[in-house]
């Protein structure tokens, strides 16, 4: 939703296990799309600017907290190894995009709601009427 406000409300999105622990997130969003789109970790920290060892924290991390694995990884050698995304990480990807989007679009409208029609009325109406 667009308005001509000069503020605009911000949100994270992330899930945590039962003791606060993070499992997915933005974060870790963006590091299974770029395996998935450059085919390894080593390649996806590069392209993230980020430590490989940083990023398979993430993961396992997150493979722990779900009980399963998200990537299907190929060893390396003369061949070259790589990564490629279980069917878990890209329907983890599809559906974390659904949520994200949906609470960034209601926290707008919530927003646009709140504080467009109630506390930035009042601000205009002081800085057009200033005390003296």
């Amino acid at each position: 939703m667009t308005t001509d406000s000069p503020f605009h409300i911000r949100s994270k999105v992330w899930i945590e296990d039962p003791d606060g622990k993070v499992i997915f997130g933005l974060g870790r969003f963006r590091i299974l799309s770029a395996i998935d789109k450059c085919g390894s970790i080593n390649a996806a920290a590069r392209e993230l600017k980020m430590g490989y060892r940083a990023i398979w924290g993430k993961i396992k991390a997150t493979e722990e907290g779900l009980g399963r694995p998200l990537l299907v990884r190929n060893a390396g050698g003369t061949a070259g190894g790589g990564s490629q995304l279980t069917p878990l990480a890209r329907r983890l990807l599809k559906e974390f995009t659904k949520v994200h989007s949906h609470v960034l679009s209601e926290s707008d409208q919530f927003f646009n709601t709140v504080f467009e029609k109630k506390i930035q009325k009042e601000i205009r109406s002081a800085r057009e009427d200033p005390p003296a």
